[in-house]
């Protein structure tokens, strides 16, 4: 009976449609916005205004990058915040190259393997001490403005200070997800004080203060990141998780680095595409347009059942290898070279079956053996993609006292299976779900673009490239267009698909597809606000012009001058 009324609801949402409008698709919510000197798209408008803001003081995209986020970790702290980690890619105009930066943080030193299985574990918890790991934004502003800053720190921070401590209108989205949020993490010491002033989350339009957290960056703007690293802040911080029984400590934050990577890319169709390499998941959706690219998806159709079932077969492979394969590359040499290689993805393709849906598929063989994202671009050609994430929305709901933020919960991306790529060791970043992206063509920038949300990012940056390449469509429609989301694939963190998993297909999906795919085998579901939370910048270089687009799913706006 569930079944059948998801099947139901599916078909009366697919006959919506976006407003009425006299050009582009139908489901497009608006046009792209189009502008000279600079552009700036984030999932938050004040935090859009304020890079702009820094841009035309003369501040360049990554001072404006900086700016926005510290201003998305106080408007939008069910996403991000100074507690989470950071990765970025950065086109950097004068060297015509892109630079890829992890900034995430590490485990505690003295937790260990042990622990977990001599107290009985089987998984890391979610929430509480335990799955904190150091959080890494804070290095990762300072190491992109000590590599490409122009501003002086206090002045690139001062606009989110300004708004912690006079306040700003929360709105509607993320008073929801805040009261959502409490529900589960007001238990912890330090959350009531910071978010609930009232003895509640606050509500739409009202305004809402952060004090303590305009404390904390007022000390790093004027300290630097050792303020963060190795003053008050990480004593306080290592005292309150000591207290609750946890194990991340002064040491952990002093000895934090963050890492310049090589971007990796594959080429697909004749634009390359970019991601970042392990401990993150980036390169699965290059994995998946190494797939794709053998077939002939155009002549598909945007939506038809064999465009929808190939991709879902495609990410059921890749993610097999993600959840094998994935992991710190200072402990585990993922073989990224092979799995992003043409020879990989031929074979991996012989598996998939036209007509039928793969119930389980096997990792490859080695030949060897909640988030926000922005973006942002400058009128010299600089180009930033950035994305930053407490995980699980708040994080982990430890809110150590007067410093305005929680600290994330990524430690509960490890597995305790023994021998796993992914396995907890000390000092060791977990598996992230967080991956920036950014396209180029003929060795020059063309889309800096993202999308938020777990395991639905590779699954998105393969979704938006091909809208984008294969169908044509422009940056505002390739965001906008119904998406597709399979879960239930093997994890990093352990458990292994045998069933096939869940298709999730968002609304405007033709019901006689769905009909079909149920045919071939898929299971498909009703979902709502799973999809991502896409940003985007592109690159005219014939008439001299951005474009940028924002997410019509979250708060989201884009805007230039």
């Amino acid at each position: 009976m569930k079944k059948l009324i998801a099947l139901l609801i599916l078909a009366i949402a697919a006959q919506l449609n976006a407003q009425d409008r006299i050009t582009g698709k139908t489901w497009a919510t608006r046009s792209e916005v189009i502008a000279q000197y600079g552009m700036a798209a984030t999932s938050q408008p004040l935090a859009t205004q304020v890079a702009l803001d820094i841009l035309k003081k003369g501040g360049n995209a990554i001072d404006a990058a900086i700016a926005a986020n510290a201003v998305l970790g106080l408007v939008e702290p069910t996403g991000n915040g100074v507690g989470g980690d950071l990765f970025a890619i950065i086109w950097d105009a004068e060297t015509e190259q892109l630079y890829g930066l992890n900034a995430s943080g590490r485990s505690p030193h003295s937790l260990s393997l042990e622990y977990f299985k001599k107290n009985g574990y089987e998984k890391i918890p979610a929430y509480g001490p335990l799955p904190v790991s150091v959080p890494g934004a804070v290095d990762g502003w300072f190491e992109m403005h000590g590599k490409f800053g122009s501003m002086e720190m206090q002045e690139i921070l001062q606009p989110a200070i300004d708004y912690a401590n006079n306040g700003f209108p929360v709105s509607e989205l993320i008073a929801w997800y805040m009261e959502q949020g409490a529900k589960n993490l007001a238990r912890f010491p330090g959350f009531k004080e910071t978010y609930m002033p009232n003895g509640r989350t606050p509500r739409k339009g009202e305004v809402f203060k952060n004090p303590g957290l305009a404390n904390t960056l007022d000390k790093i703007a004027k300290g630097g990141r050792d303020a963060f690293y190795k003053g008050d802040i990480a004593k306080t911080v290592a005292d309150y998780i000591e207290q609750l029984g946890g194990f991340l400590s002064e040491k952990d934050f002093a000895d934090h680095t963050s890492e310049w990577v090589e971007p990796v890319s594959v080429n697909y169709r004749g634009y390359d595409v970019w991601e970042l390499p392990p401990n993150g998941q980036g390169i699965a959706a290059l994995q998946m347009l190494q797939i794709l690219e053998q077939y002939d998806i155009k002549s598909m159709g945007f939506g038809s059942k064999e465009y929808i079932h190939t991709f879902t077969e495609a990410k059921k492979l890749a993610f097999e290898d993600r959840a094998k394969f994935y992991a710190d590359m200072d402990f585990y040499k993922t073989p990224v070279d092979w799995l992003i290689s043409d020879e990989y993805a031929k074979q991996r393709k012989q598996l998939i079956k036209p007509n039928e849906a793969g119930k389980a598929y096997p990792a490859g063989q080695l030949k060897d053996g909640d988030t926000i994202y922005m973006t942002v671009a400058d009128k010299d050609g600089n180009m930033v993609s950035l994305i930053q994430s407490n995980y699980r929305g708040m994080g982990s709901g430890m809110t150590p006292p007067g410093l305005g933020f929680i600290l994330q919960d990524r430690g509960e991306l490890f597995s305790l299976e023994e021998g796993h790529a992914n396995v907890y060791e000390p000092h060791k970043r977990p598996f992230h779900t967080i991956i920036p992206a950014f396209i180029t063509k003929d060795g020059k920038p063309f889309v800096s673009f993202g999308l938020m949300g777990g395991a639905t990012q590779p699954q998105g940056h393969a979704q938006i490239v091909i809208n984008l390449i294969d169908f044509g469509m422009n940056l505002q429609e390739a965001g906008d267009a119904p998406r597709i989301l399979h879960n239930g694939s093997s994890q990093p963190t352990g458990g292994t698909m045998t069933d096939g998993g869940v298709l999730q297909l968002e609304s405007r999906i033709d019901y006689e597809v769905i009909r079909e795919l149920v045919k071939m085998g898929h299971k498909i579901s009703w979902n709502v606000g799973s999809y991502g939370g896409y940003q985007a910048i592109m690159w005219d270089d014939v008439n001299k012009v951005y474009y940028g687009a924002s997410e019509s799913r979250k708060d989201g706006q884009a805007a230039g001058y």
